[in-house]
């Protein structure tokens, strides 16, 4: 595969056209809050995305909340120069509380604090894609008034939600058109499939999943041993899908997935990803680098097309 011309497709009806693989950016983040990942080379993070751009991956995901900034810091110091930035889409509703803890609030002069301050950390004159992060009841109305406002004032250029019901995306829906929707989407978590998928399509919602590795699980290089030894700022560690009795299960659908990797020559992390992409609601998938090496493995998932037998023995149902 020619992986600067990798698959692209487009996203809703934002006439963005993108490829099937974004750059997740939340554990450029680092640790030391409540949602961290630990300790991250910063120098990593800016090398991971300068790789990723350069084998044609075109867009980067990041959010406020991420680091409480850090992580939009370090993808605006990774575009600063380029002769051509990728499309770039952040999120904002989850600002910082005491201790460096993660409080969400979509009211109105919130996220405008929060929207000015991601472009300045980004260096963007507009971001791509807005995203409300998580909903808040009772704000969600006032949250989605003020995205339609910021991309009238041509602060941001698309708008969208990450982690809605069908009911909430309904209710907002009543205010402006939800351009896009940004769900949790996994072999190891599958709730979105029965509704919010199947809704998105209809309403042309375009969606682009985040974890579709499992946070890491799916990788294939994820072993009782490394989760043992993930720093205690890690929230991986501390998280039931990480733990037992859900881990064997896990390591059984990983030897499973591995089968169908080396049918194809590629990794059983962009199996992981591909299968996420097998489904028709789902435009594109964010994928997360630490590192420049860990890029390679995955971008194959971007033109990976798994066989209904593929499927099958991945979902143990063959």
């Amino acid at each position: 595969m020619d992986r600067t011309q990798l698959r692209t497709t487009q996203l809703g009806t934002t006439g963005l056209e993108i490829t099937r693989i974004g750059f997740g950016a939340w554990a450029l983040g680092g640790g030391g809050y409540d949602w961290g990942w630990g300790t991250q080379d910063d120098e990593d993070s800016i090398a991971a995305i300068h790789h990723a751009l350069g084998l044609g991956v075109n867009w980067i995901d990041t959010a406020a909340q991420y680091g409480f900034g850090h992580s939009e810091e370090v993808v605006g110091r990774a575009l600063a120069g380029l002769a051509e930035r990728p499309y770039v889409f952040t999120k904002g509703g989850q600002p910082e509380g005491p201790g460096r803890t993660t409080i969400r609030s979509l009211r109105r002069d919130s996220l405008r604090r929060e929207v000015e301050g991601s472009l300045s950390r980004l260096g963007l004159d507009a971001i791509d894609l807005y995203q409300i992060h998580w909903p808040v009841p009772g704000e969600i109305e006032e949250g989605w008034s003020a995205l339609v406002d910021f991309r009238d004032e041509g602060l941001v250029r698309h708008i969208g939600v990450s982690n809605f019901s069908v009911e909430q995306l309904r209710r907002i829906g009543q205010i402006a058109p939800v351009e896009t929707l940004q769900p949790q989407y996994s072999l190891v978590a599958r709730e979105v499939e029965d509704e919010i998928l199947p809704y998105a399509e209809r309403a042309g919602i375009g969606v682009i999943v985040y974890s579709p590795m499992g946070s890491g699980l799916l990788t294939g290089a994820m072993t009782r041993e490394r989760i043992a030894s993930l720093p205690d700022d890690d929230w991986r560690k501390h998280d039931a899908r990480f733990q037992e009795p859900r881990l064997s299960q896990t390591i059984a659908l990983v030897e499973r997935m591995r089968a169908v990797a080396g049918r194809h020559d590629t990794s059983a992390g962009a199996v992981a990803v591909a299968w996420t992409l097998a489904n028709p609601a789902v435009d594109a998938a964010i994928v997360g680098f630490r590192r420049p090496d860990q890029v390679d493995p995955i971008v194959d998932a971007a033109g990976l097309e798994l066989s209904e037998d593929d499927i099958a023995l991945i979902e143990g149902t063959a």
